[in-house]
């Protein structure tokens, strides 16, 4: 988030109260070679993970042994780096993986000071052109040089779960309520709203939404940050983790219609992305017993579940990339970064495995996603029901897409989709220890008794795909039931 004048004061004021040796803390006057710059860069990132806070900090204009202020000539925004390249834009460059950090200016005792931010690192450690550095006391060194640091880093990062990361930390509880929609997690919980603030705080930081700081304060968790902000955009390494909806013209990506990105925490802004949805996405006409009727395109409890896995099931260390909806004329494409943790075509037996259990426990809780285990069932479920073409789940690239498809005659569909529809059959009845058979394929189509044969021709493609295999190997033709491949 933007810090104040006063705030960077108030923390400079903190930081010269602390030991000489803080490994994440470092204090200059006017050295600022960008190379130096850029090797501590990669040394507080790691010092800060080893210790456990956010951030890591480099000061100029505080003089190192004796923290007097003492001012700095030191312009961030006028300063090149190699290459005569703007500074900035040649350390974000150099840093593997890139790093949200920031320069700020200000005055302090009437003196200019440089406060740099630096982001802890995560999930492995920071290099500065192909180089890990860190701090060991108040010396910069080579990771590579200390072998048990190394390996007590990596031990963090094995450990430490996205959720428990610090979002942002030393703010006092006015601040924490003005950044987090606390009423919603009240609603969502059923709870009253307490009426005392250190009530509701208490109950935020028992659900590891927030924490009390070790020098007083609190700081927000990335849980609760992502789940409850007002506005992700106040937390800089959060921001491109809000939702995007996309609508499109035709079949393809080459017009856009319209495009949206959610600014609310997940669990705060669910009911108002799903209202968004339900107006964008198309609705048929149909007329039953005399009355017409409109209903959804696409079954609205799958939309619901999809938007679900997709928030809960993503890989937060994929820089760059948040979930996205993508809606065309004939689909609708769900996309979240990172590959899943179980292979697609195994969605429907296999309970899901998630990298964020925290977050997932807690949208389970409040009722915004299913069970363990039965999401995907639903979905196949509900494009069953209203025999639409079987859903799709794909990994493209550092990615995991669900698409829900239009509804589209049989005889319409193309080979492969019917093949892909009938595994899906055979998925969900496998799973409700019910063999696929001739009967619940056709009525899964819709397709008359008369035309049996329609629906043999299905299973005989998916048996030649290698998608499904007998029940019993010396079953005969006229009772045969049939099972997903790996069953």
């Amino acid at each position: 988030m933007d810090r104040t004048p006063e705030y960077l004061v108030g923390l400079v004021s903190e930081f010269r109260k602390l030991s000489a040796e803080t490994p994440w803390l470092e204090f200059k006057e006017n050295d600022y070679d960008p190379n130096d710059i850029g090797e501590y860069l990669s040394a507080l990132s790691n010092a800060a993970a080893l210790a456990g806070k956010a951030n890591g900090y480099l000061v100029w204009g505080v003089q190192d042994g004796t923290r007097d202020i003492v001012g700095t000539t030191f312009k961030p925004a006028m300063m090149k780096g190699k290459g005569n390249e703007d500074l900035e834009n040649w350390l974000v460059r150099s840093l593997t993986p890139r790093l949200h950090f920031r320069f700020y200016e200000f005055e302090c005792e009437g003196k200019a000071l440089v406060l740099l931010e630096i982001p802890r690192a995560s999930e492995r450690p920071v290099q500065f052109q192909g180089v890990e550095f860190v701090r060991v006391g108040s010396y910069r060194q080579k990771l590579k040089d200390y072998p048990q640091v190394e390996r007590d880093l990596w031990r963090i990062f094995e450990s430490m779960p996205f959720e428990d990361l610090i979002a942002l930390e030393r703010v006092d509880g006015a601040t924490v309520l003005a950044l987090l929609d606390y009423p919603s997690y009240f609603d969502l919980l059923k709870h009253p709203l307490p009426g005392d603030q250190n009530a509701i705080l208490a109950r935020l930081a028992e659900d590891r939404m927030i924490f009390a700081g070790e020098a007083g304060g609190w700081g927000i968790t990335n849980l609760g940050a992502i789940l409850f902000a007002k506005d992700l955009d106040a937390f800089k390494a959060l921001a491109r983790k809000a939702v995007r909806v996309v609508v499109y013209e035709g079949k393809g990506r080459q017009k856009t219609v319209r495009e949206q990105t959610g600014h609310k925490g997940y669990a705060a802004g669910f009911p108002g992305l799903l209202e968004y949805l339900n107006a964008l996405l198309p609705r048929n006409e149909v007329i039953k017993q005399a009355l017409r009727k409109e209903v959804p395109m696409y079954p609205e409890p799958a939309v619901r579940e999809l938007v679900a896995n997709a928030l809960i099931h993503q890989d937060f260390s994929v820089t760059g990339a948040g979930p996205m909806i993508e809606i065309f004329d004939d689909r609708m494409e769900i996309t979240n970064p990172g590959n899943p943790l179980v292979k697609a075509e195994r969605f429907l037996d296999t309970p899901p495995r998630s990298r964020n259990e925290s977050l997932a426990s807690f949208m389970r809780r409040v009722g915004i996603c299913e069970e363990r285990g039965s999401g995907v069932d639903k979905v196949v479920f509900e494009t069953e029901f209203y025999q639409l073409p079987a859903p799709i789940f794909e990994t493209p690239g550092e990615s995991t897409r669900a698409v829900l498809f239009a509804h589209k005659p049989f005889n319409d569909m193309g080979r492969d989709e019917r093949v892909r529809a009938c595994y899906l059959h055979a998925c969900l009845r496998y799973v409700e220890r019910d063999p696929m058979t001739n009967s619940s394929l056709r009525k899964r189509f819709g397709i008359e008794e008369r035309n049996s044969a329609i629906a043999s021709r299905i299973i005989r493609d998916a048996l030649e795909d290698g998608a499904v295999k007998p029940y019993d190997p010396d079953q005969g033709k006229r009772h045969a039931k049939y099972v997903p491949f790996w069953a």
